[in-house]
């Protein structure tokens, strides 16, 4: 399966503001740099919680099967189009009596297609995310997120980013999802 994120969650406002109070930057000089720093943090945080913090648009390639397959990445807020794509030609929008959809408590997305017609994968389109923007996310993430990055811009000319701190892991720990395969 691979993700590859459409529309990604806005990091350049409040966010990349704060990031800039915690370092005591004024100047917008390293704006492109703490941007950078800001969007692997929030990677990290998502690799350690197992969940998306912020709300983007997403897509996922599956194999085509009548059986439910579970979407990786979490939490899926809504599931909003599936495409068949065929080994040669264009992808095609799939019937919506083609496939069946469903989303779980937990914000695990679930679908199976019925009617495969000429596709041998499946594209699936989906929003995921905990929150919608900066403001709306847990300040445990958020702020796990901003002394990462700092760490990072901090140590930049060491030539290595290392794993988060325990001070930060220990802000995303009880967010954090364990999943058995």
């Amino acid at each position: 399966m691979k993700r590859v994120i459409l529309t990604p969650a806005e990091l350049g406002g409040a966010a990349l503001g704060e990031l800039k109070q915690w370092l005591a930057i004024s100047t917008a000089d390293d704006d492109a740099v703490l941007l950078g720093l800001l969007k692997s943090s929030s990677d990290m945080c998502e690799a350690f919680t197992g969940a998306m913090p912020l709300l983007a648009a997403c897509e996922e390639l599956h194999p085509v099967t009548n059986e439910w397959q579970n979407l990786i990445t979490r939490p899926v807020e809504a599931i909003t189009r599936i495409e068949g794509v065929p080994a040669e030609g264009s992808r095609f929008s799939l019937a919506s009596d083609a496939y069946e959809i469903d989303l779980d408590a937990d914000g695990t997305g679930r679908f199976r297609i019925l009617s495969q017609g000429a596709a041998g994968r499946a594209a699936i389109r989906f929003d995921a995310g905990i929150a919608p923007d900066w403001s709306a996310l847990p300040k445990a993430l958020s702020h796990g997120i901003i002394r990462l990055a700092a760490q990072q811009y901090r140590e930049r000319d060491n030539g290595e980013l290392s794993a988060p701190p325990a001070a930060v892991t220990a802000l995303w720990r009880p967010w954090r999802k364990i999943r058995l395969t």
